[in-house]
């Protein structure tokens, strides 16, 4: 019961959502060229499975290698810019010029730079997913109880043990939500990059199925997309009930919205 009570909703929902596509592809309100029916994007899915299959790995390997160096640029940005006023006031403004330019300008620039194969989409995963995780790294490094740092020094506790017993446990909170917002981000950065030069990758096969009026492929093809993005996003939430099962957030029971 504790693991359906949470599952019924959505499932009901989907089911609604699903029910509703079928009725309008069976009506044929759009044409089937447009709108397939599930059963069309199933058989498509089960026809061209590896296919989709070598793609969606393709996709999924620049997406986790670019998260995961997403994260560990962004967590060490963020330390810096919390440890060193003279890096913050360097570093903060180029981070937030690098966000606000559309990673899509400059997709086709990396592609030059790089080639087409799987370096400029890790890039752009990397460009993409940064920033939440610099800025929630930033917001929960800053959010220590200053009384808990001043007792840290007060009992002769270093900067490294401090940090490591007192800042970065205290952020996990702030940081765990910035990773989970930067790992679906990563998928569209990679996805992107698949549509400005690639030969294999979802994106690559959307623009195929895009060319080709293949409606189901292109719905199979956005299905996988969204698992990938589902996927990790739910891998990240379990490593985060792991980290700070102490946390609010994490107990059961407690309302993550107001009513």
């Amino acid at each position: 019961m504790r693991l359906i009570e949470p599952l019924w909703r959505p499932a009901l929902l989907l089911a609604a959502f699903f029910a509703g596509w079928w009725f309008a592809a069976e009506r044929e309100y759009l044409p089937n060229y447009l709108l397939p029916t599930p059963g069309q994007v199933w058989t498509t899915m089960t026809e061209d499975w590896s296919f989709l299959m070598r793609n969606t790995y393709v996709t999924l390997y620049e997406t986790v290698i670019g998260f995961v160096l997403a994260a560990l640029l962004g967590l060490g940005t963020a330390v810096l810019i919390v440890y060193s006023r003279t890096l913050e006031k360097a570093v903060y403004p180029i981070v937030l010029f690098a966000q606000v330019i559309p990673k899509i300008a400059i997709a086709p620039l990396l592609v030059a730079w790089f080639g087409v194969g799987l370096t400029p989409k890790i890039v752009l995963a990397v460009l993409i997913a940064f920033f939440p995780v610099v800025i929630s790294g930033v917001a929960g490094l800053r959010s220590t109880d200053p009384e808990l740092l001043d007792l840290s020094a007060t009992m002769g506790a270093g900067p490294w043990r401090t940090f490591r017993k007192i800042r970065f446990p205290n952020s996990l909170p702030h940081l765990m939500s910035g990773l989970k917002v930067a790992v679906t981000l990563a998928v569209v950065g990679a996805v992107v990059g698949e549509f400005v030069g690639a030969k294999e990758g979802l994106g690559y096969v959307l623009l195929v199925a895009n060319g080709n009026l293949d409606a189901a492929l292109l719905f199979a093809d956005l299905f996988l997309m969204s698992l990938i993005g589902i996927v990790l996003f739910v891998v990240v939430e379990v490593a985060e009930a792991l980290l700070i099962p102490w946390h609010a957030s994490r107990r059961g029971g407690v309302p993550l919205a107001t009513s």
